[in-house]
């Protein structure tokens, strides 16, 4: 797909790797349109974007409420237009072990990634049916392949990003709609600072792949998009990684065991 002209709306878009990702879609020549909660972060984003000459919008939502989302959406629909490209960022969830987690956080971590993502896809659905175009990347981890200890319920929500992503793309098989996967390893981003504990609970083995930048992840995503991949993984030691567990799957989730947290 041309990036440019187009219109993409990104979740979780207030910092990180949604806001870098928001960058990369602006540099590349599209309508960026943001949403998260925090609106003052938003507005932060947007006018970076927009003094680089770009242009983008702001739309606040609770992305776990589903009437908001609808109601966003239909608000997005009047004042921009149905976008061309839908990417689902937001996410939360720390890397708990079960007993660690509460019922309450549990619910929130499959809320944020992958109801969000229901939620906003949905929203857009009949309108790319309609118009038989569009591309949807949702964002998940390579936490959807292999697992670790001490993440549990982080995986569960991820499994369940690559299994909506999936899903997906076999109901449009028959169309002109793209749906792509984003995965890769530990990227340099505030969710760390937000949720402490969990970089110390990445495997051994995990260590020896690359920190991205927020930035490299913006350009990959763009690129997937422009190319129409399935599958979007960075950097390179992580694509020989899921070589690796295509061909050998639990030598693989051994090493990711073995040499992960222990309590």
């Amino acid at each position: 797909m041309e990036i440019k002209g187009k219109i993409a709306l990104i979740t979780g878009a207030s910092s990180g790797m949604g806001a870098a990702t928001a960058r990369a879609f602006a540099e590349a020549g599209a309508r960026v349109i943001l949403l998260a909660r925090n609106r003052e972060a938003l507005e932060a984003v947007a006018s970076e974007i927009r003094a680089g000459g770009g242009q983008a919008d702001v739309y606040p939502v609770d992305l776990t409420n589903a009437g908001a989302v609808t109601d966003t959406a239909n608000r997005i629909k009047s004042d921009v237009g149905v976008p061309d490209i839908i990417v689902n960022n937001a996410g939360s969830g720390r890397w708990l072990y079960v007993d660690e987690t509460s019922n309450e956080e549990a619910v929130q971590m499959m809320a944020l990634p992958y109801f969000a993502a229901f939620y906003v896809t949905k929203a857009f659905y009949p309108d790319f049916l309609k118009r038989n175009s569009g591309h949807i990347v949702n964002i998940s981890s390579v936490s959807s392949r292999f697992v670790w200890p001490g993440a549990t319920s982080y995986h569960a929500a991820r499994w369940a990003v690559r299994g909506f992503t999936e899903a997906l793309r076999a109901d449009l098989y028959h169309t002109n709609i793209g749906v792509s996967l984003y995965e890769s390893g530990v990227v340099d981003s505030p969710y760390w600072k937000n949720n402490p504990g969990s970089l110390e609970r990445v495997p051994k083995m995990g260590k020896l792949v690359p920190t991205l930048t927020p930035a490299e992840v913006g350009r990959a995503v763009v690129d997937g998009v422009r190319k129409n991949r399935k599958l979007i993984v960075i950097p390179f030691m992580m694509k020989m990684t899921y070589w690796q567990h295509a061909l050998f799957p639990y030598v693989v989730q051994w090493l990711m065991t073995v040499t992960g947290h222990r309590r």
